[in-house]
């Protein structure tokens, strides 16, 4: 049995979540919930949850506020929330579970399979770890989860050269020559990564530009990376891979 709580401003939502968790996931037990992050904070001290629905736009403090005064995070997480840019880039950012209102019935099981398998192995999250390192941001350099099929790695966003689209996975090219090769497909760390300084030169090619050694004039246009790689421009991305080389020089 998982002993979980939730955490969400608005008491519909709570019982909407608390039906279809009594209806589809009889392993999980609603120890206690909470309408705001002060209470949350109070139930998940007294109740040692297993797992925590948590909402992240709350009034007050966020899901997010509530998660960095805790001392400690040895629970799972799954965040329950409308859609929010930056919230959810943050989620993304960190490979962790979230589900959008309205709750599908599909997305949840499957994340509450996941929690499940992670609770069973009594570890403590990383993913929660490194999601709260790159909401203190700070000078220190971000994480991101790179989820591979035996492990989830955490790389240092400066340390990625380049990534290159492989079918519905994504290679990621590391300064140290490694390559990581990741279940998820380009187009999902494009927009993660954009806000890093990276460049989508082509379709199947994303670009750390503070690894873009030159622009070379053969074939219509090629950058040179620092590891000596040489990434084609598409014809579309021309000027704009221009633009940002310029930007950034």
């Amino acid at each position: 049995m998982i002993n979980a709580i939730i955490i969400d401003d608005e008491g519909n939502n709570i019982e909407n979540l608390q039906g279809i968790i009594e209806k589809y996931a009889s392993q999980v037990k609603i120890v206690g919930t909470a309408s705001s992050a002060e209470e949350g904070k109070v139930l998940i001290t007294s109740q040692q949850p297993d797992l925590v629905f948590l909402d992240i736009q709350m009034s007050g403090k966020s899901g997010f506020d509530l998660l960095k005064e805790l001392p400690k995070v040895d629970f799972e997480v799954i965040f329950v929330t409308a859609y929010d840019r930056y919230g959810i880039q943050a989620i993304k950012f960190s490979a962790l579970d979230y589900l959008l209102k309205p709750v599908n019935i599909q997305e949840f099981l499957a994340a509450v399979e996941k929690a499940q398998l992670k609770i069973s192995s009594k570890k403590e999250s990383g993913n929660i770890q490194n999601l709260l390192k790159y909401l203190k941001g700070g000078k220190e350099v971000p994480k991101i989860a790179l989820p591979t099929l035996k492990e989830i790695m955490y790389v240092k966003v400066s340390d990625i050269v380049r990534c290159e689209a492989e079918n519905n996975y994504t290679n990621f090219h590391l300064v140290t020559g490694e390559q990581v090769l990741v279940c998820k497909t380009l187009k999902d760390f494009s927009e993660l990564l954009k806000p890093h300084n990276f460049l989508r030169s082509h379709q199947s090619h994303l670009v750390n530009i503070d690894c873009v050694k030159s622009l070379l004039k053969e074939d219509g246009g090629v950058l040179l990376l620092t590891n000596a790689d040489k990434i084609p421009i598409s014809r579309q991305n021309r000027d704009m891979v221009k633009e940002a080389l310029e930007g950034s020089a």
